[in-house]
Parts: C-alpha cells; sequence; structure tokens
C-alpha cells in the first residue's frame, strides 16, 4: 500500500510511519518543520525513518531543520518538507503518488500555547485538514484517519465515551480539532470520503514532545531540576504509550464510513503526583517540586473509554504505564548527550 502521512516529524506521525514502513508499505511523509518546540528533536525523528540511525542534529537552538526546504528518500521512505496550507504543492504531491489512503496526523498541538497564538492553530488544523480533503477529493482518495484530542471531553463525566456531545472547548486548541472532526463529517456526507477519527489520549513514550509532562519531568528530575508543577498534583490523565497509539491509528485505517474512536489507557487514570514517584524510581533521584497556579485550559483529568476500538478493530494498549515510563527513561539515559541541549 502507498501511504501519505501528514505531520510525519511529530511524536506520533513519525512512529506510525515506522510501523506502516515496518510491515513493508510505501510511506511518503511530509512536515512543516515548524518551530513551536526544538526542531532538533523533528530531524532525529525524520533521521531514524531514513536509517540515519547515527544521526543527530546539534546544531544551535533557533536554526532551520536541516531537511527544510528539501526532499529526502531512503528505501520505501520519502519525506518532503510541505505545509498542509500549501495547496498547490499538496496537490501536485497528489498528482505525483497514488495514495491509498491518508494518515491526516498533521496538527498545531499544545493547549496553553493556543491561547497564545490562536489564528496559526485554526489555520493549521481547520484550514489544513480541509486543505488535505479536498486534495483527497480531487485525486479519488477515498480513506483517511483524522488526529484527534481527548481536550474535547471538557465538562463530560468519565469514562469519556465517543457518543458525548463536546460542545464546550476550553482551548482555540480543541475548539480547531472539533473544526476538523466537523469538517471531516461534511465529507464524508457529501463526498464519500471514509474517515476514522481517532482522538488521543495523552500519548508519551521515547522522543516525545518537549513540552509536554513527562518529556519535562524526565529531563528535570534527572538534571536536579524543580519540576514545574500546574496544580497540587492531583489532577491526572489517561496516559496512553505511543507504540500501542501508533498500532491503533493504523488499525484504524479499516473502512468505517465515518467514526470517532478513543485510543487510550482504558484504565483508572494516573495522578501527577503518581508520575512523579514511579519516575523519581526509575531515574533513582527524587524530585524538587516548584508549584504553579492550576491552568484555565486543562482539564482536571481525562480517563477513555475503548470499547468501540476494541469492538471496531480489536485494538487494545498492550504496553503498560510503568513499562512505557522505563523504556521511555532508558531512551532520555541512552540519549542524554544531546538531549540536554533540547529545551523542555
Amino acid at each position: 500500500m502507498n501511504y501519505l502521512v501528514t505531520g510525519a516529524a511529530g511524536f506520533i506521525a513519525a512512529k506510525v510511519c515506522e510501523q506502516l514502513l515496518a510491515a513493508g508499505h510505501r510511506v511518503v511523509g511530509i512536515d512543516n518543520l515548524n518551530d513551536y518546540y526544538d526542531v532538533r528533536l523533528k530531524d532525529w525523528r525524520i533521521a531514524q525513518l531514513l536509517g540515519e540511525t547515527g544521526a543527530v542534529a546539534l546544531g544551535e537552538h533557533g536554526q532551520p531543520s536541516r531537511y527544510a526546504d528539501r526532499r529526502v528518500a531512503a528505501g520505501s521512505f520519502t519525506f518532503q518538507h510541505l505545509d498542509t496550507e500549501d495547496v498547490a504543492t499538496l496537490g501536485r504531491l497528489f498528482d505525483e503518488f497514488q495514495f491509498d489512503a491518508v494518515f491526516n496526523l498533521a496538527a498545531r498541538a499544545g493547549v496553553r500555547y493556543s491561547m497564545e497564538n490562536p489564528h496559526v492553530y485554526l489555520s493549521t488544523n481547520a484550514h489544513g485538514t480541509l486543505n488535505v480533503m479536498e486534495a483527497m477529493r480531487r485525486h479519488g482518495v477515498t480513506k483517511q484517519v483524522l488526529a484527534s484530542t481527548s481536550s474535547l471531553y471538557a465538562g463530560c463525566p468519565l469514562p469519556f465515551t465517543e457518543d458525548q456531545p463536546v460542545n464546550t472547548p476550553l482551548s482555540p486548541y480543541a475548539a480547531s480539532k472539533k473544526a476538523a472532526e466537523l469538517m471531516a463529517y461534511s465529507y464524508h456526507r457529501l463526498y464519500g470520503i471514509d474517515t476514522t477519527v481517532v482522538r488521543y489520549f495523552t500519548v508519551f513514550g521515547p522522543a516525545g514532545r518537549p513540552d509536554m509532562a513527562p518529556f519535562r519531568f524526565i529531563q528535570w528530575i534527572a538534571e536536579g531540576n524543580p519540576i514545574q508543577l500546574f496544580g497540587d498534583g492531583s489532577q491526572s490523565r489517561d496516559f496512553t504509550y505511543v507504540d500501542d497509539i501508533a498500532r491503533g491509528t493504523i488499525l484504524a485505517a479499516k473502512p468505517v464510513g465515518y467514526e470517532i474512536v478513543n485510543l487510550g489507557g482504558g484504565n483508572n487514570p494516573l495522578s501527577m503526583q503518581a508520575v512523579i514517584a514511579l519516575l523519581e524510581r526509575l531515574i533513582g533521584q527524587q524530585a524538587i517540586i516548584a508549584g504553579q497556579p492550576p491552568h484555565a485550559a486543562d482539564l482536571k483529568e481525562t480517563w477513555a473509554d475503548i470499547a468501540k476500538a476494541e469492538k471496531l478493530f480489536g485494538w487494545k494498549p498492550n504496553v503498560s504505564v510503568e513499562e512505557g515510563f522505563r523504556r521511555t527513561v532508558e531512551w532520555h539515559r541512552a540519549n542524554r548527550g544531546w538531549l540536554g541541549q533540547i529545551r523542555s
């Protein structure tokens, strides 16, 4: 099969590319390589997909990606620096390749930053998604898997189920993802584009985003720096290991019509206090806590009902939270030399 993966330099999308390639498929990955977080981490992910296993971008922070303005290929993987908002170049890509399906994972992520720069979130997450679906429509590509978020469940009772109304987003990020879901439904009804919307729940693992708690906590504890903890630490999340999320995302390419599906741990959520205690044990150092006021856009807790994912795709997570964090800590330890340069 021949797949397009948007946002391919991102945390989850890079893992989706890796698993697709391991299964023998051809993958074209695109990404705009924006500098929301340090592009050296994105470069590392792309290098792994290209088989450049010893390559790590150790340039100065603030420099552009070394894959900027390039197309590179190795084996069955092709990467092109391309923004989903670039309609003309996106169209030419669809002209060149005959895609069997699209994993539409490109997005501006981050609840807090969306309050500082809401325009770019709507532009990428809504308009960019529209551009991809228009290219699909024009080129007869009828299947997409669209990444969404558990942030939409603000105000809903636990555990979160896909049939709950999600009409009270607490951030521009969540609102923009809701817009993408609705546009996908319109394109399904109008043009028959089969869409599985996958709502992700607190994904973590090696090479994770440096603005998220797992990366930050590991780095801060290992370096002896205070953890900037929002609230009292009682807030909890349904943590899900990235390999499981990628596997569920690929399974979601099954024809379903239009469905929204949770991909999460499915267990009782874990508090930030419990995560810190687990990391202290795995790292072998005690954390220093620097309390911060809770953020208005943060959910108090998340918890996925994953019965639908198991029914439709036979999916449930295989990696426990403790095992996942052990692997993540080991990756940080093995890559500490260059990770120390990544700002968290």
